[in-house]
Formats: structure tokens, C-alpha cells, sequence
């Protein structure tokens, strides 16, 4: 015999049941030497199930040593445990604790998989242990698919992917017929003659008259250690020929490998639950899709606020006489004349010029009259307010020049006065007032604007309206259009500094349109940033979603975790492979909420021509970051929790 494999020095374990404490065992000492095939027996209650799982290092004693292969085992941590388990340890279960969701092969997998074998040689590794096993033409099948004899085979070559050198079996024949449990027992012999300790739970004497020693135990102490035969075991253990691990390699592989593994079992799982993986995905495709819409809405609203503005004749500044809005005195000014608008005219940064003067007067064609507002206008005017022809001409810098009496109605004065006209009144004659006036061209209805109402208005030349209806040759307004590349700002300033120096005071008062722009658009930003709040916050909904579905799956799958771990699952893997199973279900959710925001926009871009949704790579490369950092932040704590459930206490949970 070698020296003892595993040795146990006055162990005592006790659990605290309420507000009583139990103590499964008292003052244990044992030693079990390698080679050995050693069963332990005992009533219920005795402390077998306690002692096999602190020789599997699922468990620790709560005082004494344990020690394997000399190493003290209340010194290891969390992660060396694992090592000893997945490495050294092979677990051998009633009720086989096969995962559902894999095949047969890939169960025998699994302790391979934490051993960073390589997918190819544990493939070969595992159809071998099957075929010798008898079960390899089984290994494609799912566990329900199987028989308990042959579960119970697929469980123990799961038992030796890694080439264990210590063989846990906790009742390995109870959950079967007397003919597999003779098929179990007798591999069980077969790898107890290549050498391997043996190690055997049971409360059948039959099956325990097949180990060379039998321990009894009542109470939680030895009251009986004798040999059923002296035959010694056929040499030393040979394990199977182990890859390089994960703790030996270099960082980034390593960490690649394991998260390519953590990946491909999460994306198992996923497929093996279908529904609950798309009903957590539903909270995050909802969010994202809302979030995505709200965006690319408030932007296309936004665009079209301003193309709306625009049209109104925007980026434009209109000077007033008067030393502020609501002058009374503002009428009396007469300061402001042609002169000011030509050496306006004169900046560089001015794109269009128009004076304005402007009254009131009746508009009488045949029969029909109304009163009209007459404005007085340059040639640049229609261009300055971003006015469009919808038939006829518009008068030019000749007629202004000439003092024709050419007019451009607007499209109420056609409504009101020719709807039935074909010509829509071009190249009729109205009279305004007394003033005979004929009408070349009529522009389209324009936005709403500001201060707009249905008031009737004819366009003629300003120096018309100065010299036949008002006589005056002070301006109402001068309305200047800047150059885009130009703030207004700086134009309004500059547009002061000249009206100042020409007048030697300041009495006048400037409207800068695009204050009225710079409203709209913070209004508009402000109503996206609050409906984007609004979907943010479902967002958010569904990342709590996802937890809690996590959380349940955590609570549904701890058998599962409490395996895994058997198997030698460090924490950090069962970490890994929770953690990246939501972030696939929040990524995966993501891009199909950016599908469906996309196919929205692409119906409204259809449906609604005149009103055009984009979506910019930065906001979908957004959305899909925002749906990953979901997974990460709200699918770390269920993950934590199953990192740190306890393997005993996991395994228990059937």
C-alpha cells in the first residue's frame, strides 16, 4: 500500500438547525490509502452523506484537518477546491444529476470543459468512455432519453473524463434494477483493479460486501473500520493523460477560452428554454425599440420644425423704429429710410435686402370687396421670406425701379376673389383703394408662422406703395436675410454698430428670427429628451426584468450549479457563464429592438413622405451598448448569486 490519499484528523461538523445545533460527526479520524476500494455504511442520520461530501470538498469541517494527498484542505480556497474536485475527484450520484439540456457526450463533457481541455480531444476522450462504458452509441441522446442504468454509466464517465484518481459514489446502484446496479458495480471493480480509490456510500450490505473495506458509522463516529479481502490493489493510479488547464495558461487565452465556453453553454441553455429566454429579451426589445424610435423621432421632428421655419423665412433679422417693441412713439420716427437698407445691402455678410412699408385699403374686383393689407416690398422680399410662386411671375428690380403697379396676391385674395377663375386672377386688375393695380403672380400658402392670421394681402413694388398710397418716404421695416455661414448674432450686432454710427443714436429696435428658431429647437430637444426619458425608463423596467428572470433561473437551475460545481466549476465560471447568458439575451434583444425601430421608421418614411425618419450608426451603436451594459449591470447580481451558492447545500436542491 502507498501512503494515505485522503486522511481525516478528529473532523467534528455540525449544523445549526433553528436554535439547536446538530452535529453529524464527532470527532472523526479516518485514513484511506490509495488503491483502495472503501464502502461506508450506516443507517440515516449516521453522517454518510456529511462525510462524502467533505471528502469531495463540497463541504468543510467545522474543526479539524482534512487533508488530501497532504494537502490541508481547510487551507484551500474556493478555487483549489475546485481544482481538487475537478482534477482528482470523481463524483458518482444516485440520482446521476445529468444536465436536461445536453446530450450525453456533452454531459461526460463538462469537467473536461472546466479543465480547458480542448474541444476536439474531450470529444474523442468521452465517446471512448462511452464505448467502453456500453453506452456510445448512446451518446447523441438526451438523459430523458435514456434508461437509469445507462444514465448511471453516462455519470461515470463523467466520472473519468479527467482521469480522477478518487472515485465518489454516493448509492450508485440505489435508483436502479438489480441487473444495472451488477453492471455499475462491476465497472465499479474494474476501475478499482487499474488502481483508483473506490470510495462507496451505501446502506446495502451486498453492495457493500463488493469493497475490501467497510466502514460503519452511527451518530456520526466509526464503530466498525474491517476488511472483506486483503488483496491489495493492482498498482498505482494511472490518470488519463491531462491538456494544460486554464490556471497554467497564459491570460488572454486562457480568459478567451473560458468565455468562448461560457458563451457556447449559455447559448444551450438559451435554446433549451426558449420561451423564458424570449420573454426576458421582450422588456429589452421593447425599451430599445422605444428608445431608438423616440430618438430618431424627436430628431426627424426637429428637422422638420426647422425646415417648417425656414420656410417662413428664418435666419433673417427685421429692423423696426422705436427704441423697443411697444414704442408709442415708434410711428413718428422716420429715421429709418432707403438709404439705411442699400448700405445694409453693402455688408458682406447680408445674403438679402427688402424695405418695407405697408397699409391698409380696400381691394375691390367686380362686384366682390374686402379689406387687404397692401405691403410694400422689394424685389428680394419673396426670396428673403423664403416664398414660393404658384403661378405667374413675381415683379423685378425694374418695376421697383419704374414704380409699376404690378401686384403679387397672396393665396387668401385668390381664394376670396378668383376660386373660380381659371387664370387665378393673373393678369387681372384690381383696384386698391382708388389705385388700379394688375396682378402678375400669386404665391403659395405659406406656414402658419407667428402672428399670422387669414387677413387678406397684396404685394406691390415699395416704391408704388410710397408714392400712391402713403406718401411717405420713411420705411416701416428693413428685413435682412444672413448669410447661413453667418451667426445672427454676430450679424445683429454688427447690423446695430452701422444703424447707430448712420442715425447717431439708437432709435431703432431689431427682431432676430432666430431666437424664435432656437425656442422651437429647445423645445423640441427638451419634449425628445422627456419622451426619451420616458422610454429610458421602460428600459430600465426591462433590465429589472431581466434580473428578476435571472433570479428565477438561478432559483430553478441550482441543481444545475450545484453539479456543475461538483465537477470542478470554478466560481468565476459559473460567474462568467450566468453573466454572459444575459448579456446574450440583452444583446440579442437589442439588435432585434433596433430591428423593429427600423422597420417603424421605414413604415413612417413610406407612409409619410414629406416626414423622413433616419437612424445614425453612433445611435444604433448606442442602443446596442446600452442593451449589453443592461445584461452586464442588472444580470450580474443573480449571476454573483449563483457564483457563491454553496455546492452542498446546490446539490440538494433536486
Amino acid at each position: 500500500m502507498t501512503d494515505s490519499i485522503i486522511s481525516l484528523e478528529n473532523v467534528r461538523r455540525e449544523f445549526t438547525a433553528g436554535d439547536t445545533s446538530v452535529v453529524a460527526l464527532d470527532g472523526f479520524s479516518l485514513d484511506i490509502r490509495a488503491g483502495e476500494m472503501v464502502a461506508i455504511i450506516g443507517s440515516s442520520g449516521s453522517g454518510k452523506s456529511t462525510l462524502l461530501n467533505i471528502l469531495g470538498c463540497l463541504d468543510r469541517p467545522t474543526s479539524g484537518t482534512y487533508r488530501v494527498a497532504g494537502k490541508d484542505a481547510s487551507k484551500l480556497d474556493a478555487d483549489a477546491l475546485a481544482a481538487l474536485r475537478r482534477e482528482h475527484f470523481g463524483f458518482i450520484f444516485q440520482r446521476y444529476h445529468l444536465l436536461g439540456d445536453l446530450s450525453a457526450a456533452a454531459n461526460v463533457e463538462i469537467p473536461a470543459v472546466y479543465a480547458g481541455v480542448n474541444a476536439r480531444e474531450r470529444r474523442i476522450r468521452a465517446n471512448a468512455l462511452l464505448e467502453r462504458l456500453g453506452v456510445g452509441a448512446r451518446g447523441g441522446h438526451r438523459p430523458n432519453q435514456l434508461s437509469g442504468g445507462q444514465q448511471q454509466r453516462v455519470s461515470i464517465a463523467r466520472a473519468l473524463i479527467n482521469g480522477a484518481e478518487v472515485i465518489l459514489a454516493d448509492e450508485p446502484t440505489g435508483a436502479l434494477d438489480r441487473r444495472s446496479g451488477e453492471e455499475v458495480l462491476k465497472i465499479l471493480k474494474e476501475l478499482h483493479r487499474e488502481g483508483r480509490t473506490i470510495i462507496i456510500v451505501t446502506h446495502d450490505a451486498d453492495v457493500a460486501a463488493r469493497a475490501e473495506r467497510i466502514i460503519e458509522l452511527r451518530d456520526g463516529r466509526i464503530v466498525s473500520d474491517r476488511r472483506t479481502e486483503t488483496t491489495a490493489a493492482a498498482g498505482p493510479v494511472a490518470p488519463a493523460a491531462r491538456t494544460t488547464t486554464w490556471d497554467s495558461r497564459p491570460g488572454w487565452s486562457g480568459a478567451l477560452r473560458r468565455l468562448r465556453e461560457a458563451s457556447r453553454m449559455a447559448l444551450v441553455a438559451m435554446a433549451a428554454h426558449r420561451l423564458r429566454a424570449f420573454l426576458t429579451m421582450l422588456g429589452i426589445i421593447i425599451g430599445i425599440a422605444a428608445v431608438s424610435s423616440v430618438v430618431a423621432l424627436g430628431n426627424a421632428s426637429q428637422r422638420k420644425v426647422l425646415s417648417d421655419i425656414s420656410s417662413l423665412g428664418t435666419n433673417t433679422i427685421e429692423v423696426f423704429p422705436g427704441k423697443d417693441f411697444g414704442d408709442a412713439r415708434a410711428a413718428k420716427i422716420k429715421t429709418l429710410v432707403l438709404g439705411d437698407a442699400r448700405a445694409l445691402a453693402r455688408q458682406s455678410f447680408i445674403a438679402g435686402v427688402t424695405p418695407t412699408v405697408s397699409t391698409s385699403t380696400t381691394v375691390r374686383y367686380r362686384g366682390n370687396e374686402s379689406n387687404v393689407l397692401v405691403n410694400g416690398v422689394g424685389e428680394s422680399y419673396f426670396l428673403v421670406k423664403g416664398a414660393k410662386l404658384a403661378m405667374g411671375r413675381l415683379f423685378d428690380a425694374d418695376a421697383v425701379r419704374n414704380i409699376e403697379r404690378q401686384a403679387v396676391i397672396d393665396d387668401n385674395t385668390r381664394k376670396t376673389f378668383f376660386a373660380d377663375d381659371q387664370t387665378s386672377g393673373i393678369g387681372r386688375v384690381i383696384w386698391l383703394g382708388k389705385v388700379p393695380c394688375r396682378i402678375v403672380g400669386v404665391i403659395a400658402q405659406q406656414q402658419g408662422g407667428f402672428g399670422s392670421n387669414q387677413n387678406l394681402s397684396v404685394y406691390l413694388p415699395y416704391t408704388t406703395v410710397q408714392a400712391q398710397f402713403t406718401g411717405d418716404r420713411a420705411l416701416r421695416s428693413i428685413l435682412l436675410r444672413i448669410s447661413d455661414e453667418i451667426s445672427t448674432n454676430l450679424a445683429q450686432d454688427a447690423v446695430t454698430t452701422l444703424l447707430t454710427q448712420r442715425h447717431n443714436t439708437r432709435d431703432f429696435v431689431i427682431l432676430n428670427t432666430d431666437d424664435i428658431r432656437r425656442t422651437i429647437t429647445s423645445t423640441t430637444q427638451t419634449l425628445a429628451f422627456l419622451v426619451a426619458a420616458i422610454a429610458v425608463i421602460s428600459l430600465v423596467v426591462g433590465g429589472i426584468g431581466v434580473m428578476n428572470i435571472m433570479l428565477v433561473s438561478v432559483s430553478e437551475r441550482i441543481s444545475e450549479i450545484g453539479v456543475r460545481m461538483a465537477v470542478g466549476a470554478r466560481r468565476s465560471d459559473i460567474l462568467q457563464q450566468f453573466l454572459v447568458e444575459a448579456m446574450l439575451i440583452s444583446s440579442i434583444g437589442g439588435i432585434a429592438g433596433i430591428l423593429i425601430a427600423v422597420l417603424l421608421g421605414t413604415a413612417v418614411n413610406i407612409a409619410v413622405p414629406d416626414f423622413q425618419i433616419s437612424y445614425s450608426p453612433l445611435s444604433i451603436g448606442a442602443a446596442f451598448l446600452t442593451s449589453t451594459g443592461i445584461g452586464v449591470t442588472f444580470g450580474f447580481f443573480p449571476a454573483r448569486r449563483a457564483a457563491f451558492l454553496d455546492p452542498v447545500v446546490a446539490l440538494s436542491r433536486d
